[in-house]
């Protein structure tokens, strides 16, 4: 818009001899370094990730049977926010579905590690031991899953 505003002047000079706005070469000037400055401003901050969209591409992958893409698009979200319990729990239900219960029960411990009051998580990582054939440590998970899923949530009243 600056370039556009600073040209007027001179392309009307050019093509019909004369420009009436007196103004138009400081508002084109005006205009071109804002826009510069806004486009240095635009480039020195880079986006912040949105992990949001990034667990629905993910789950989008999932559907359409691209799970291998999916588990890459999880690990990228761990690697920008090592605290995203969601994106553990996600890629260890991958990793469960495709038999690697090794991998999905690191992940659900990690998982619930972050968020210990989630009680599907217990849920995931007990089916995670019945896949191992750790019947005691699944059937533990299983009950501290029910312990927590009957535990009335807290409510704040006015």
């Amino acid at each position: 818009m600056g370039a556009v505003f600073t040209s007027m002047p001179l392309a009307g000079r050019i093509f019909l001899g004369g420009w009436d706005f007196e103004g138009a070469g400081a508002i084109g000037c005006v205009c071109l370094i804002a826009g510069v400055y806004f486009h240095i401003v635009s480039r020195r901050f880079p986006a912040i990730p949105d992990y949001a969209s990034i667990l629905e591409r993910a789950a989008e992958h999932s559907a359409a049977g691209r799970d291998r893409q999916a588990v890459i698009l999880l690990t990228e979200a761990i690697r920008l926010d090592p605290q995203l319990w969601q994106a553990y729990q996600y890629r260890g239900e991958l990793h469960l579905r495709h038999p690697d219960p090794q991998a999905a029960l690191a992940d659900f411990h990690e998982a619930i590690r972050l968020a210990p009051r989630e009680a599907h998580l217990y849920t995931l990582r007990g089916w995670a031991h019945e896949a191992l054939g750790n019947e005691a440590a699944a059937r533990e998970d299983h009950e501290r899953a029910a312990t927590l899923a009957a535990q009335p949530t807290i409510s704040i009243e006015p």
